[in-house]
């Protein structure tokens, strides 16, 4: 049946891509295509539902996670204005995550544009930076070809794609035929043969090879492992590339950068060759000079931004490994890769492990002990979403990646409070798992809206909030840096009667011996969850490995707040963290 508007085009265009809800807030200029929606008979029916999200920077969230998910389109849409804006924060981490996501952006009457008109904004220009293809539908005529077009960009590569559509276009009766959107499949990056037998010579001559790992290696873990095998390299990998290359990996020597644990950072610094597989870490400060480095990946505008790359292999990783197979000699000499797996291990006891046995009795809770027993109780196959901040510290460490479950966060935009509108998209798209909101207490706070969103369609997620009343990185970034923190704080909040307000289920928890049942009882609960964990703020997060200036200045910052006449502060703060302070031997003499 041929489609009446440009709004039921829209509309069945998306069912065709697969497209199975939108995420948005209702508005005049997008009033059109949410009344096509309604239209469509929902999902159920082969057609599409609305999620009526509360803010929608959380629908960029929501669609984004979904499409992370599943690996397919997603779609949030926006009123003009203000209601597209709304998106934009969410759409540059979808866009940086490689999400497929189509966002909406409704706009003011055709006729008005340029004229100073309310609530009258751009989208089609303010979109473009956090965008594959941003483009405005100016005719009927026009609308379903740019609509598909803008479908074949989000899929094909991997990121965001904004129409930018008029109400009154969107009501306007249909023209033209909406042009069929191909799909194929995942394409082979084949890397050129110097290039391999180039990085094969480095590899055979280096006495001491090291790997570094990030999200790129997702299809290629065998091939990476088999490599790793047969040179004794040390694998170390990204906050992208723990859920893909971290699980059943005997040369696992953890992650670097702030968020970082165990050896990895030893082992990129002390190796003759640095591998980069499938990595655009953005972070040069961890990376090490002085080494010669060997960088594969499928994007070759990526290789040689973050550090000098003496080879550069342009190809995915996983034709690349196989290319690269047959001309390795095995490595007898195991010793390097000793060295970094016991360190490793010295490492996690000492550091990482710190608080997960003697804090057992200590109040307030150390997050690292309820993050371990949270690792415990989850699912095989949970999808665990975090916010950005010590949130993400606790679950890089402390949560254990296996083959089935998954874990989103904003690794690369880094925004607050994405976490649980995270959640909604994963939870909507995926009703049989379950769903783990991993929230810190600001980022929770900055979308609490969203909490309305989980009780009105009683989404199981369970939200798990790491309640220090404190911006505890804002906090720890003042402090490397020499300055007493400022700010940061805030006002308790009982975020578990804020929950039961609005009929979810929930436990405030202060007591570490109540962490255990707590949870227990949230995950046993037929419905959404919320779980308060009310947890050190004097806790903080070091790397194994800092810097001298970075230590130097936390005692200078510690020495301001004793100065300022917070002594108690200071010493309840050395007291948390005296575990995870590195001594003198592991400070790394260049800082």
């Amino acid at each position: 049946m041929r489609a009446k508007t440009v709004a039921d085009q829209l509309v069945r265009q998306l069912q065709d891509a697969g497209v199975r809800r939108i995420y948005g807030i209702v508005g005049d200029s997008l009033n059109p295509v949410v009344d096509a929606v309604r239209r469509s008979g929902g999902a159920e029916n082969g057609g599409i539902d609305w999620i009526h999200v509360r803010h929608e920077e959380a629908a960029a969230f929501a669609a984004a996670a979904e499409a992370q998910i599943t690996g397919t389109l997603a779609v949030c849409a926006g009123s003009c204005g203000p209601g597209n804006l709304h998106l934009i924060n969410g759409l540059y981490d979808a866009d940086r995550s490689g999400a497929p996501v189509l966002a909406i952006a409704a706009q003011i009457p055709s006729e008005q544009i340029g004229l100073g008109y309310f609530q009258e904004t751009h989208p089609d220009r303010l979109f473009v930076e956090c965008s594959r293809y941003a483009e405005l539908i100016g005719s009927p005529a026009q609308a379903p070809r740019v609509t598909a077009s803008a479908i074949a960009h989000a899929t094909a590569l991997s990121g965001v794609a904004v129409i930018t559509l008029p109400g009154d276009i969107a009501d306007r009766p249909a023209e033209g035929r909406a042009p069929s959107v191909p799909r194929t499949g995942a394409p082979a990056i084949v890397p050129d043969q110097s290039d391999v037998q180039a990085l094969a010579d480095a590899v055979n001559a280096a006495g001491k090879v090291a790997i570094f790992a990030g999200e790129g290696v997702r299809a290629a873990r065998e091939e990476l492992l088999g490599l790793a095998d047969a040179i004794g390299a040390p694998i170390g990998h990204t906050l992208r590339g723990k859920e893909w290359i971290q699980y059943d990996n005997p040369f696992d020597v953890g992650m670097t950068g702030l968020l970082g644990y165990g050896a990895a950072h030893d082992g990129m610094h002390g190796a003759d060759l640095l591998l980069l597989v499938g990595t655009d870490f953005p972070y040069n400060q961890f990376l090490p000079d002085g080494v010669r480095t060997a960088q594969i990946d499928w994007a070759a505008q990526r290789i040689g931004r973050r550090t000098d790359v003496d080879l550069a292999v342009h190809g995915d990783v996983g034709s690349t490994l196989r290319a690269l197979a047959p001309l390795i000699r095995r490595k007898d000499d195991r010793r390097f890769l000793d060295d970094m797996l016991d360190k490793h291990r010295t490492l996690m006891n000492k550091v990482v492990g710190a608080y997960t046995k003697p804090a057992k009795q200590r109040v307030p809770i150390h997050p690292e002990y309820a993050a371990s027993i949270l690792d415990d109780l989850a699912a095989e196959d949970a999808i665990f979403t975090t916010d950005t901040g010590m949130s993400n510290v606790w679950t890089a460490r402390y949560l254990t990646p296996n083959g089935s479950r998954r874990f989103l966060s904003s690794a690369l935009h880094g925004s607050m409070a994405n976490a649980l509108p995270h959640a909604i998209g994963a939870q909507v798209c995926a009703p049989g798992r379950q769903v783990v909101s991993v929230s810190g207490d600001g980022g929770l706070s900055m979308l609490l809206g969203e909490l309305v969103t989980v009780a009105m369609y009683r989404l199981p997620v369970k939200i798990v909030v790491f309640n220090n009343s404190t911006l505890g990185m804002v906090k720890l970034e003042m402090l490397v840096d020499g300055l007493p923190d400022f700010g940061v704080d805030v006002a308790p909040v009982d975020y578990s009667a804020v929950a039961s307000a609005l009929g979810i289920f929930a436990r405030r928890i202060e007591n570490p011996a109540d962490i255990e049942s707590g949870l227990r009882q949230a995950f046993d609960h037929d419905g959404p969850a919320l779980v308060d964990l009310v947890t050190d703020p004097l806790a903080l997060s070091l790397p194994p490995t800092i810097t001298g200036g970075q230590l130097t200045g936390f005692a200078l910052a510690l020495s301001k707040m004793v100065m300022n006449g917070g002594v108690g502060e200071a010493v309840k703060m050395a007291k948390s963290n005296v575990r995870n302070v590195p001594r003198p031997s592991q400070f790394d003499p260049r800082g």
